[in-house]
This record gives structure tokens, C-alpha cells and sequence, in this order.
């Protein structure tokens, strides 16, 4: 009895083994390109940021379809004031064509002129 529970602990650490080891497969959240960008949108400066003087970088991952439309964007960091205005440009961005969606980091500077 002693031996079956060995044989089966020494089991489950190489499955577990072998799990940690396999390649993950591909998927457009972990397929981190950096696509060229056929068409830029500046984002507008929003007037209640540019009254408070609020400064600063704004982080947004896009997903990208195949033909280089922007599906979908989440915020990763910035001031919630900026924010949807970075958002609305970037959804308005055209990507090089590329085989599959990829997801593209975007970084919006907003020094306040």
C-alpha cells in the first residue's frame, strides 16, 4: 500500500512536470506583435485634463484583426481622464495586414501642449 501511494506521487509530479513543460498554444492574448501602423489617429486633449494640468503617458492594448482593423481595446495604465480619449483614437488606427489577431500595446503621451 505504501508503494502505491509512492507510484502514484511520483505519477502526479510528472504530469505535473509535463504540463509545466508543454508549449502553450498561441492565442491573441499572449501574441504580443508590434505591427506596423498604416493610419494614426492623435488623440484630442481632453479640456477638463487640460484645465487641472493633468500630465501623462496612457498604456492601451489593442486587439488587432487580420486586415489591421482595431476590434477591441482595454486600458493598462494612465489617468482615467485621458483614458477614453487615447481609446477613441486608437479604435480609429488602421494596422499593416498580418495572417492572424494579434494584440499591440499602444503608449499615448499627454505633455499638456
Amino acid at each position: 500500500m505504501n508503494i502505491t501511494k509512492k507510484l502514484m506521487g511520483f505519477s502526479l509530479v510528472f504530469v505535473a512536470a509535463g504540463v509545466l513543460l508543454m508549449p502553450r498554444a498561441s492565442t491573441a492574448q499572449d501574441s504580443a506583435t508590434k505591427r506596423k501602423v498604416s493610419h494614426r489617429v492623435v488623440p484630442d486633449y481632453p479640456s477638463i485634463a487640460r484645465e487641472m494640468n493633468i500630465t501623462g503617458k496612457v498604456k492601451i492594448e489593442a486587439t488587432v484583426e487580420p486586415d489591421g482593423h482595431v476590434k477591441s481595446t482595454r486600458a493598462v495604465g494612465g489617468s482615467p481622464l485621458l483614458l477614453e480619449s487615447a481609446e477613441k483614437a486608437l479604435k480609429s488606427w488602421k494596422f499593416e495586414p498580418a495572417l492572424k489577431e494579434t494584440v499591440e500595446v499602444v503608449e499615448f503621451d499627454f505633455n499638456g501642449q
